[in-house]
Order: structure tokens, then sequence, then C-alpha cells
């Protein structure tokens, strides 16, 4: 009599785990969370409503920031609300279905995120190193192509992996050692060889976010070279002040984001409690941090927001 076969393709339910070693702390930790994700929400939201208020603001910039602002509105509220119903509410279920598509959300929106990060440091090279231009190179027609691009990609990179793991068997445990439902903490309970899957998502996932990183710093390196010509150190100083934030905000997506991939491949002996916290980081704070150093710091999104709240600007 042949051996029962006693794999799933598609289980009902996953447990999502949380942050392994420092249960006794989620509670904790989702209060620092849960603020992150109010200002978030909270400022893209008013970014997106004061860009389309005042038509003095539909320039590129501002095109490209309510992209972004959309981006990390969807990417913060696809896992903070149900990461903190995980940490003060214990509730570890999550349907099979919702997993892969809380999944496919992370992961495309996190390629727009980048994606979006490498348009607007190209309008900063254009209207820093080709101010008189910036208006004729960047138009509507050409700001909409780029943000379709970034979305398509994002989409057609990763609508796969939610298709590949539903077609794996699954016969070990269904807890996943994660506080949301990524690739590869759920492949990995997989009961096949899935060397090949893997190999494919880490490749895209690496490909896109070097050539993203490379291009943005290639943008911003002519943007320092241009900056340090001006005839104004006055003039410099501010330029400097704004590329600056700009600078820390991608350094932290992209530090954050690249640790999590290659502790994937490499960090064998990173602990786990490290490597999720990490994680966890460039899903909340570039959404937490983009509106503040591209909205609070721009100056006519201060004046607007200003004026909105009837006080006076000085």
């Amino acid at each position: 009599m042949p051996p029962l076969n006693t794999s799933r393709p598609s289980p009902i339910t996953f447990l999502l785990m949380g942050i392994p070693g420092l249960e006794h702390l989620h509670v904790w930790i989702g209060i620092p969370f849960c603020s992150m994700y109010v200002v978030a929400v909270v400022g893209n939201v008013t970014i997106l409503a004061v860009v389309k208020a005042e038509r003095s603001l539909h320039e590129p910039m501002f095109f490209f920031l309510c992209m972004l602002s959309v981006t990390d509105l969807v990417l913060s509220t696809s896992t903070l609300p149900r990461m903190l119903c995980l940490f003060w509410l214990g509730a570890h279920d999550i349907a099979f279905d919702a997993c892969l598509t809380q999944m496919f959300f992370i992961h495309s929106f996190t390629t727009m995120e980048s994606g979006f990060f490498l348009a607007m440091a190209i309008d900063r090279y254009v209207a820093i190193c080709h101010p008189l231009h910036h208006t004729t190179i960047l138009t509507h027609a050409r700001i909409t192509i780029m943000g379709i691009i970034v979305v398509i990609r994002g989409v057609a990179f990763f609508s796969p992996h939610p298709i590949l793991l539903r077609q794996l068997p699954y016969c070990r445990t269904r807890t996943i050692a994660h506080t949301y439902c990524e690739f590869m903490a759920v492949v990995k309970l997989a009961c096949v060889d899935t060397g090949a899957t893997t190999r494919y998502s880490l490749s895209v996932a690496s490909i896109i976010g070097s050539c993203d990183a490379i291009l943005t710093a290639v943008s911003y390196a002519f943007i320092l070279r241009s900056v340090f010509r001006l005839p104004s150190r006055e003039a410099s100083f501010k330029a400097l002040g704004t590329c600056g934030s700009h600078v820390c905000v991608i350094l932290v997506f992209y530090s954050t984001a690249g640790f999590s991939i290659f502790t994937h491949r490499f960090g064998k002996n990173v602990p786990a409690h490290v490597h999720i916290f990490i994680a966890n980081m460039y899903l909340l704070v570039p959404p937490f941090l983009n509106p503040i150093v591209y909205g609070v710091r721009t100056k006519k999104i201060q004046e607007h927001v200003l004026r909105a709240l009837k006080v006076k600007v000085v």
C-alpha cells in the first residue's frame, strides 16, 4: 500500500509568530509602531490633499511626491494594522489567501517605493542641473509614463510570488517566523525543493534594488557637483540641507532593505529577532519619514498647510 501523501497545496491558515524571542515585548513594540503609522497616514494624506487643492503645486516634484505618498499609504496599511492586531490582540491566524495578498502588496509596493525614489532623484537632477529646461524635459506626459513604468515593474516582477507559493505543497509547520507574510518566510514552510523559486525572488529583488540605488546615487552625485559650483555659499548650504535630508531617507530604505535581502542569502548567523526587526524598519520608517522630509521641510507645502490652519506665516 503506497504511503499517504500528507502534503497540502493550500493550507487554510498560517500562524504569524511575530518577532521571535521578543514576544514578551510585543505590546511595547506596538506603541512606537502605531505612532509611526499614524504619522505616516496623516502626513501622506495631508500631502495629497494640499497638492490636489493648490494648482501652484502641480509641478513634477509634487506629482512624484504624490505617487510616493500613495505608495507609502498602501505599503504601511497593508502591514501595520495586521501587525498591531498580532502585537496587541494576539491575533496570530492569517488566512492563506490573505497572506498571499499581503505578500503581493508588500513586495510590489516596496519595489514601487524604490522606483519613485529614483524618479524623484531624476527630477531633482533636472531641476538643479538643468533648471531652464525642467518643465520641458519633465512634461506631464513623461511624468505619467515614468509613474506607469514604476507601477508595471512592481506588479510584473512580483505577481509570480503568490502564484508560485499557491502551487507548493505544505506539510511542515504552519507557523511563519515573522510579523507579516514575507515571501522567504513562507517559502520555507514548503515540503519540496524551493531552490529555483528562492533564487528567482532574491535575484529580482537584488537586481532591481541595486540598479535603482546605483542610478539614484549617480543622480545625487551630479546634483552635489552642481551644488558645489553655485556662486552663493548660502544657496549651496540650502541645497545641501535639502539634498542631505533626502539622501538620509533613501539610505535608511536601501540599507535596511539590502540588509534583509542579503541576510536571506548570506546571514545564516544573524539572530532571527534582529533580522525581523530590521525587515520591519524598511516598511515602517520610509512612510513615516517621507512626509516629514519631503513635506514638512518643503516651504511651499508648509505655507499651504499653515494657511489652511489659518496660522499667520512670518
